[in-house]
């Protein structure tokens, strides 16, 4: 089997040496999605709601172009700046998923890309 490298101009582009996503298999593979906007590659102007409702957008646009979506998704890491945001992503992530919820993991860290305070990445079944 060969991989395939997803990519979508409707998530922001790479910012290094990795693919928005890569599907191998029935497998597809997201790579971490910070709150850029696709169009300008700059930060959301907001607090952590909006940072966090950015994030799904950029993982939603990028499930599309794999031909799924958030619901295909298995698994789902969440990096926090700030785990006292834990709630909000519960929160907000409701109004993006439907029963039954992927896995998931939440992992505070010390810092993130351009002072983000999330990024997600995710495991998706490919169709």
């Amino acid at each position: 089997m060969s991989k395939k490298i997803i990519h979508t101009e409707q998530a922001p582009k790479a910012i290094g040496t990795y693919s928005q996503a890569v599907r191998q298999g029935n497998l597809v593979f997201l790579s971490g999605q910070i709150p850029l906007v696709p169009e300008t590659m700059e930060m959301v102007e907001g607090g952590i709601e909006v940072q966090i409702r950015q994030v799904f957008e950029n993982l939603s646009a990028v499930c599309k172009a794999a031909g799924g979506s958030l619901d295909d998704i298995l698994k789902l890491t969440i990096y926090l700046a700030d785990m006292g945001d834990f709630p909000q992503v519960n929160a907000i992530m409701e109004q993006y998923f439907n029963s039954p919820f992927p896995a998931r993991a939440a992992i505070g860290v010390a810092a993130l890309p351009k002072d983000a305070r999330v990024e997600m990445d995710a495991v998706m079944a490919g169709r």
